[in-house]
């Protein structure tokens, strides 16, 4: 069974630690990849960056992708218009339009945390329905549980209970990830399994989110990579 941290974030991108510090930490943990991710600023940094995963890989011997997570509509449209150029988009959740715009976002792969910094859960069923049709997943981020306190951490856990009952309910695909922005806030796949089945998750559901959903996302990494490829469902007729 191999799995899959899609949501990590180094010095280069608001976290704290290295990416070979991030890459060693993954690979010492048992994952079989992990997506390294970043604002995106331009095709130059997008190109540095590349360089930089290519050679992690070789030396470290982990899957490693490159990730851009949108932070506006605006950045969503740009990174959508360019999708072949990289691996995950992730768009990053918490205010509602935005939650809006990537759930009816095919190009998009991830709604990260949409009930960031929320009273409720972000989503509702006319949002889930949409993010089931474009195969977008809707992350559950560990960090966020890591770093709530006693007192939000009721309401963080709630939300994300409810977004996963909708989920289930409407077959849209949960990802678990760490959202971690250091290498000690990795953490080994069995421990995020284990709390995900706290929050509403059978246990081969539970596993599911790190591997066969970001199994998935990758595999569709590799069709956009084709020469045919050209929109999600909408291929070059040979």
């Amino acid at each position: 069974m191999n799995f899959y941290d899609l949501h990590v974030h180094s010095a280069f991108s608001g976290g704290e630690s290295s990416l070979e510090q991030l890459a060693r930490t993954a690979k010492q943990l048992g994952y079989e990849g992990v997506c390294l991710v970043f604002y995106y600023k331009d095709k130059r940094q997008r190109d540095i960056i590349l360089a930089e995963i290519e050679k992690l890989k070789r030396q470290i011997g982990i899957e490693i992708y490159l990730g851009f997570e949108a932070r506006t509509i605006k950045e969503l449209k740009v990174l959508a218009q360019i999708r072949k150029g990289f691996d995950v988009l992730l768009a990053r959740g918490g205010d509602l339009k935005l939650n809006r715009a990537a759930a009816e976002t095919p190009e998009a792969d991830v709604l990260t945390h949409p009930e960031f910094e929320r009273n409720d859960s972000g989503l509702n069923q006319v949002l889930v329905k949409l993010a089931a049709k474009n195969n977008v997943a809707i992350e559950v981020n560990f960090r966020e549980i890591l770093i709530s306190t006693k007192k939000t951490r009721s309401k963080v856990l709630s939300n994300m209970q409810n977004n996963i009952k909708l989920a289930k309910k409407f077959k849209a695909p949960i990802i678990l990830c760490s959202g971690a922005i250091s290498h000690f806030e990795l953490r080994d796949p069995q421990v995020l399994i284990s709390m995900a089945t706290q929050l509403g998750l059978e246990l081969e559901e539970a596993k599911e989110t790190m591997t066969s959903v970001p199994e998935n996302i990758l595999k569709r990494i590799k069709e956009r990579r084709g020469n045919d490829w050209i929109m999600p469902g909408v291929k070059a007729i040979k």
